[in-house]
């Protein structure tokens, strides 16, 4: 239970204290049960969704509602790793030099167009899902990007210089257990497009594999994983989960 009060506590603003010291070990066991918190809050979308729609609201309306209400319970802190980690690979400089804009705070024109791109599309796209009753892809989407969180920890990664959060859980993620996630984040893709059983899964698939690759790029641009990194990879996911299962509406 301290792994899943831990994984909340990093994971949303819900008042879940978790234990009062975290090692790598704690680390590794909030961060393997990351996705169970995107279920859980893939769910809460999917209500806050269907009641906007059901309510009257127009599904634009409430698919972007939806999105500033996941941005809100989760701190708006992945959107913020995302506009860093955007800033600091425009930066085109050493690794040192990204690190630094990482750290910055300051918001840059990469990062601005970062969240507009990410945050627009999580939002149309949840627009189309809700105009055809995906209900279920709107969760899955969600949820995807907290498997990718667990990718992107993968042993052999080292953290970053200089950041806490990275060394707690990079290289925390045994490949078990990264394979039993995203089999069954594939796996559940299966019921997220009815009418193209076979699409799901290989949008899925194929978010999973983007996501994987800039998680990658990103840490070897920057010298390591960071908890900007994790941010970033985790909406983009979204993103792109999003609007691939909207295909075929």
């Amino acid at each position: 239970m301290n792994g899943v009060r831990l994984a909340v506590s990093w994971l949303t603003v819900l008042p879940v204290w978790g234990p009062e010291s975290v090692d790598r070990s704690a680390a590794g066991r909030a961060i393997a049960l990351a996705p169970l918190v995107g279920v859980g809050l893939g769910a809460a979308g999917v209500g806050l969704l269907w009641v906007l729609v059901w309510s009257g609201a127009s599904a634009a309306v409430a698919g972007l509602v939806v999105v500033a209400g996941l941005a809100l319970v989760t701190r708006g802190m992945h959107l913020d790793g995302l506009a860093d980690t955007m800033d600091g690979l425009g930066s085109y400089g050493p690794p040192e030099r990204a690190r630094a804009i990482l750290k910055s705070g300051d918001t840059g024109p990469f990062g601005v167009a970062a969240i507009v791109f990410a945050v627009g599309l999580q939002a149309f796209s949840f627009t189309a899902l809700a105009q055809a009753e995906r209900w279920f892809a709107v969760l899955l989407a969600v949820a995807v990007g907290r498997v990718v969180v667990v990718i992107a920890c993968r042993r052999g990664i080292a953290a970053a210089p200089d950041t806490g959060f990275g060394a707690l859980v990079a290289g925390t993620q045994h490949p078990i257990t990264i394979a039993v996630w995203s089999a069954l984040a594939i796996a559940a893709g299966i019921f997220a497009i009815p009418d193209h059983r076979w699409l799901g899964p290989v949008v899925v698939l194929v978010a999973l594999g983007i996501s994987a690759l800039m998680a990658r790029h990103c840490t070897h641009r920057f010298g390591g994983l960071s908890g900007d990194i994790l941010g970033a990879t985790l909406e983009m996911s979204v993103a792109i989960t999003a609007a691939g299962l909207t295909l075929g509406t």
